[in-house]
């Protein structure tokens, strides 16, 4: 037996498995948005109220109180705003460094699984057209069995072929849709992040350069800090 004998046998098969398939593919799919879209929106914080509280406590050099407001926040734009705060008394740059890494940290964090919508976004409809060339191979091995008169089976055939690429374009759409919001809402938060982090970075840079002194929340004396 050549291969194109194996490639009809397993064409003759019928397309259900890939059918199957796609229903599969967006159950995991449907899934992994769900879970997404609950991970975002338990980490979102009103970035505006954090930061005019951030700014009120960094104004009186409260950096102790600021790290813990921060702290208390599950946001990731809290998280790397923090991460600038623990460098407080070095150079800037290195509170710079620490805020981008952490801010790629919560990129992939935010982003897991992602991969998959994106996936199943892009080849869903070249499944469901497998699903329609082994319908069409079905059809007219249907038609060649009935001498060429159209009969009940080819046209079951046929339709099962057009229900395939239909279901793997249903199952692209809200693939492509879901990943395309979630990479959309992904960039603003990774941009609040950005922007927080830039106020952090002002005040340490200007703190440090003027030698301005960091008060302890337990009410220690404060300490100044030279510049470098």
């Amino acid at each position: 037996m050549n291969i194109q004998e194996r490639l009809t046998a397993f064409a003759m098969l019928g397309a259900t498995w890939v059918l199957w398939l796609l229903v599969i593919l967006s159950v995991v799919g449907l899934a992994i948005g769900l879970e997404r879209l609950y991970f975002l929106a338990s980490t979102r914080e009103d970035i505006q109220k954090l930061k005019a509280s951030l700014l009120s406590l960094l104004a009186t050099g409260d950096v102790d109180g600021a790290r813990s407001l921060l702290s208390a926040s599950r946001s990731f734009e809290a998280k790397v705003a923090n991460a600038g705060l623990a460098a407080a008394g070095q150079p800037a740059a290195v509170a710079e460094e620490l805020m981008q890494a952490e801010s790629q940290l919560a990129r992939l964090t935010m982003e897991k699984n992602l991969a998959f919508l994106g996936t199943v976004g892009n080849n869903a409809p070249f499944v469901g057209l497998l699903g329609t060339v082994i319908g069409i191979i079905r059809a007219f091995a249907a038609l060649e069995s009935s001498a060429g008169q159209v009969s009940a089976t080819l046209m079951t055939e046929i339709g099962e072929a057009l229900v395939a690429t239909a279901i793997g374009i249903l199952v692209a759409l809200p693939s492509v849709a879901a990943y395309n919001g979630f990479q959309r809402m992904i960039r603003a938060r990774i941009g609040q992040a950005d922007a927080l982090s830039h106020d952090v970075l002002a005040y340490l840079k200007s703190n440090r350069s003027a030698g301005v002194a960091y008060r302890d929340v337990a009410g220690e004396k404060p300490s100044t800090k030279s510049a470098a």
